[in-house]
């Protein structure tokens, strides 16, 4: 435990900051390229958006497949070595996406970002943090997410340039060099060893919800995130699409989708400075209610330009906030013991949903087009706005 405490207090700042800048590397290359990256694809290989975004999909069903494992393994291993897997694994789909040559090949890129995405991403940090952080979990779990927060508004416009100049295959080899070279040594070199072993000792008293109750509670969350997911995948996926079919340049879409990461970090820095006076489930409930009332501001705006400023505002919000919820929610309600196991289990339904979402929302552009699009994600909002309605009374935590 002393090992644990000099970490805590004197390494603890650097962990923090070196597992941050993983965060933006991690969610930039392995859920947001295909924003900037896909229209650079389909120009280059003919390629349908079908085998497009279905290599993702493909991605995030597996990813949903191994979650529960993969928090096993970080409450079992510790963050160290599954972080580090995590960081390897990316470097070797993107290097195969620099060099396919066929659909079998892409598939297969993508295929290997799906584990990627597991080992690599928040809930590996989370639960990374929660063994070492202590009470500082939650100051913790909002600090990465600040990092995190601004994947997007590097790694759109960075996409799009790599692809402009040098090709997606290309961009994708620049992606493979950031997580050899600046990812992996982060995880081996900052987070301590044996934090899954030491873990067992910080786990006493705090299991929270148990029985009957706990599952109830896991199930509900597990939707809400599932639907609120939905529409965050979706959206990701086809931000510029989206935009330019709801008549703006490329430049203003461009612009649009880059306001998203600022306002996610704002959100987070206003979570960060002021969260304290709010309960884990107050906000959630903050975080879950702001992305209904963006879709339906860009509706009542007429998806004006104007309009949809606000909505990229709110729904970076309200992104921003749902990343600290999901990871501090869970843990005041059940507890520290298995917390990677939890959070994988939590996580597994949203991303089976959000591997579908994708495909559904180019489906939904192309037949229906944005509006409707859009609306069918305000949809989904809602719902999972009142399952989190519906748990909070049950569980003020």
């Amino acid at each position: 435990m002393t090992s644990q405490a000099d970490t805590a207090t004197h390494r603890f700042p650097l962990l923090l900051t070196g597992i941050g800048i993983t965060q933006i590397i991690g969610w930039g290359t392995t859920y947001y390229p295909l924003g900037a990256l896909s229209g650079a694809i389909r120009a280059a290989t003919g390629w349908s958006d079908s085998l497009i975004f279905g290599a993702f999909s493909a991605a995030l069903l597996l990813s949903g497949l191994i979650a529960r494992g993969a928090g096993q393994a970080i409450d079992r291993l510790g963050g160290r070595r599954v972080m580090l897997a995590g960081s390897l694994t990316a470097a070797a789909a993107c290097f195969t996406f620099a060099a396919s040559a066929s659909p079998l090949s892409y598939v297969a890129g993508w295929l290997l970002m799906g584990l990627a995405m597991r080992l690599a991403t928040y809930d590996a940090a989370f639960a990374t943090m929660t063994q070492i952080a202590g009470d500082k979990t939650r100051r913790a779990i909002s600090i990465l997410s600040l990092f995190g927060g601004l994947a997007s508004t590097v790694f759109w416009p960075l996409g799009h340039w790599l692809a402009t100049h040098w090709g997606w295959q290309q961009a994708f080899l620049v992606y493979g060099m950031l997580h050899l070279f600046i990812c992996a040594p982060i995880h081996w070199f900052l987070i301590p060893p044996g934090t899954g072993a030491r873990a067992a000792a910080m786990d006493a008293g705090t299991e929270g919800l148990a029985g009957p109750e706990r599952r109830q509670a896991m199930l509900i969350f597990a939707a809400v995130l599932a639907c609120n997911g939905f529409v965050f995948s979706a959206i990701s996926a086809h931000v510029l699409a989206l935009f330019h079919g709801l008549g703006l340049a490329s430049a203003s879409a461009v612009m649009l989708a880059a306001l998203i990461g600022p306002f996610q970090v704002l959100a987070r820095v206003g979570e960060l400075l002021f969260g304290r006076r709010l309960s884990p489930a107050e906000l959630a409930l903050a975080a879950f209610g702001l992305l209904p009332l963006a879709l339906a501001m860009a509706a009542l705006g007429g998806f004006s330009l104007p309009a949809l400023a606000l909505f990229a505002i709110t729904y970076g919000a309200s992104n921003g906030l749902v990343t600290i919820a999901k990871g501090v929610y869970p843990l005041a309600l059940f507890g520290r013991r298995a917390y990677g196991e939890t959070l994988g289990t939590l996580t597994a339904p949203s991303l089976f949903l959000n591997a579908a979402a994708p495909l559904l929302m180019a489906w939904s552009l192309d037949h229906w087009g944005p509006q409707a699009s859009l609306i069918l994600c305000l949809v989904s909002g809602l719902v999972s706005l009142g399952g989190m309605v519906f748990l909070a009374r049950r569980h003020p935590a």
